[in-house]
């Protein structure tokens, strides 16, 4: 039977089982729902067991549970040297819901309207864990895998992951596999499909600056005293030159050059500068000097004050000098880039431009690495063909300017590479109130992750 007809012939049951997920609030970020986080885990153990999976548990952690699941070919023709192990990962916990006021119906009760699916979770992540679910199962059932494959979901991705780390290092011979696979990411439009390559690392600190034992009258000292808001912002201004260009010591010695054949391929992603400048009022950009705002925004590294406060800012006026000037800045890294290398080149840095009649502390908050994906890879490719074959055209290969923490601690605790298979658009609108999923797009989700296997099987 083709994809397309299977999943006609089993829709109504898919949108149900789809349905039983959504309706169990597993918002981990909150301690109320610590038993609906055991209800998901427990229910996707049932899924994952109907769909073809010849074991599945569910497995304690330091947090919440994780869901395994396995399924290995069972075949005389082949042996297990030639039969390559997936890994699809995965998370069932979502955001809270509120504002409840904000949802046109209930979160937790899936309503399907103009070809969409709305719910907390719709796309991020039960939706897209459902498209992975259901293209295993249809090659299950029609005897079409041709690929061991394991499933890892995980109760904590929106709140930063903190137990898998210490799970997948626990686990590494459970886990052991050719490639991992993700669908928790999004494509650049509905009719642009289009494959995450890309994310960038991320390093945050909080720097506080000390000037005299209190705050000082600004007639009396004012010219004779360094002002710590003053030398805060007179430090801050000397971290990006004229250019874009971040100036921390050596912070460009492992930042690899962009490939041709990917500004080749980001230069084709549909782009509108002057429409993307209306959406944000702002009248011009700005970014390092030789470079796209695509190619900024995803493939270069940036700085940014996150936030600054000092001194007195309530109603009305108040002639001072600040006792103490706080921050907090970051930078997006990309790959290559070691978040703790760069972190302590910023603090050693941050000390060298301070002032001595100031005191100067840097606190290194937290951080992450970035990944990149070969083009070039067996698995990659059969993704690429998946795309092609379910959306008509082949995919366009985009990095993404965010960060996805657990995608780089994949690679560094097991050595494999993630291929990010998203299916997501921007109006799916997650962690916001109204989140959807578009049902077409989620159709031929499940077609290509079906396609994925199968030229996958076919390059061992």
């Amino acid at each position: 039977m083709k994809i397309q007809d299977y999943i006609m012939l089993h829709e109504a049951r898919f949108m149900e089982e789809w349905a039983s997920l959504i309706r169990i609030p597993s918002v981990s970020c909150q301690q109320e729902h610590k038993a609906d986080m055991i209800r998901c885990a427990e229910r996707w153990k049932e899924l994952l067991l109907e769909a073809g999976c010849q074991k599945a548990e569910v497995m304690p952690s330091k947090g919440n549970p994780f869901v395994y699941g396995e399924y290995r070919v069972e075949s005389q023709e082949s042996t297990a040297e030639n039969i390559p192990t997936v890994l699809v990962y995965a998370h069932y916990d979502v955001m809270p819901a509120e504002p409840l006021e904000l949802w046109q119906s209930d979160p937790w009760e899936p309503c399907i309207r103009n070809g969409r699916l709305y719910a907390r979770g719709a796309d991020d992540d039960k939706g897209q864990a459902m498209i992975q679910a259901k293209a295993f199962e249809y090659l299950v059932k029609e005897g079409l895998m041709r690929c061991n494959v394991k499933f890892i979901f995980e109760g904590e991705e929106e709140i930063g992951s903190p137990s898998l780390e210490a799970f997948i290092s626990e686990h590494k011979d459970l886990l052991k596999s050719d490639i991992i696979l993700v669908s928790d990411t999004s494509m650049i439009g509905k009719d642009t499909p289009s494959i995450t390559t890309g994310l960038r690392g991320l390093a945050y600190w909080q720097i506080e600056v000390d000037g005299a034992n209190r705050d000082l009258h600004s007639g009396h000292f004012g010219g004779a005293v360094k002002n710590p808001v003053n030398a805060l912002c007179e430090m801050l201004a000397k971290i990006v030159d004229e250019d874009g260009r971040i100036t921390i010591p050596h912070f460009y010695d492992k930042v690899l050059p962009i490939p041709e054949a990917e500004r080749e391929m980001i230069a084709q992603i549909p782009f509108d500068e002057e429409a993307y400048k209306h959406a944000i009022d702002i009248d011009d950009v700005f970014g390092e000097k030789g470079y796209s705002t695509l190619e900024r925004n995803s493939c270069r590294p940036s700085f940014d004050i996150c936030g600054i406060w000092g001194g007195y800012t309530g109603e009305g006026s108040k002639t001072v000098l600040p006792a103490k000037a706080f921050a907090k800045v970051s930078c997006r890294l990309v790959a290559n880039q070691d978040h703790e290398e760069i972190s302590q080149a910023f603090v050693d840095y941050i000390h060298t431009l301070a002032p001595k009649s100031v005191r100067v502390k840097v606190e290194p908050m937290h951080g992450g690495q970035g990944y990149v994906c070969p083009i070039d890879i067996p698995a990659y490719k059969a993704a690429e063909k998946g795309f092609e074959l379910a959306f008509g055209k082949r995919p366009l290969a985009a990095r993404r300017g965010g960060s996805i923490p657990i995608i780089s601690s994949f690679e560094q605790i097991l050595g494999v590479k993630t291929i990010l298979m998203g299916f997501g658009l921007e109006q799916n609108a997650i962690h916001s109130p109204n989140e959807s999923m578009d049902l077409e797009v989620w159709r031929k989700g499940i077609v290509a992750v079906s396609e994925f296997y199968q030229a996958y099987a076919n390059t061992h």
